[in-house]
């Protein structure tokens, strides 16, 4: 599924374990029929959207040694997200924040308000 036909998000990085979701329309079904209930939406406690990108997951620590023909790339390394560009993610409100960018609004949410996840994709 291609979510944008340009380059919109390419400045934006988004950081650690968290992930940019712009918010599926209310009553919006997937081909598979998944969409929150219009009472779920009411009470504004879960929310749904698209993952539109992924930060690199949960840092972990290096140990500090000073070898100098390594380089920078090799100094943080990470524990991949679950979350992919792409998926539908049904996910906690309390835990995101709402942000506006170029006109549309969007959440970050950080992978642990993350309930579930639709993918897209062929067994």
């Amino acid at each position: 599924m291609m979510l944008t036909t340009d380059n919109k998000f390419k400045k934006l990085i988004v950081i650690g374990d968290r992930l940019l979701i712009r918010p599926s329309k209310q009553n919006e079904r997937t081909d598979s029929g998944l969409y929150l209930p219009p009472g779920v939406q009411e009470k504004e406690k879960v929310q749904q959207g698209y993952v539109i990108k992924a930060g690199p997951g949960y840092a972990i620590p290096v140990p500090v040694e000073d070898e100098s023909w390594k380089g920078a790339d090799e100094q943080v390394k990470y524990i991949p997200l679950q979350a992919r560009e792409g998926d539908l993610a049904i996910f906690l409100l309390s835990g995101a924040t709402e942000i506006v960018y170029e006109g549309d609004k969007y959440y970050i949410v950080p992978q642990n308000a993350i309930l579930m996840l639709e993918r897209e994709e062929d067994i």
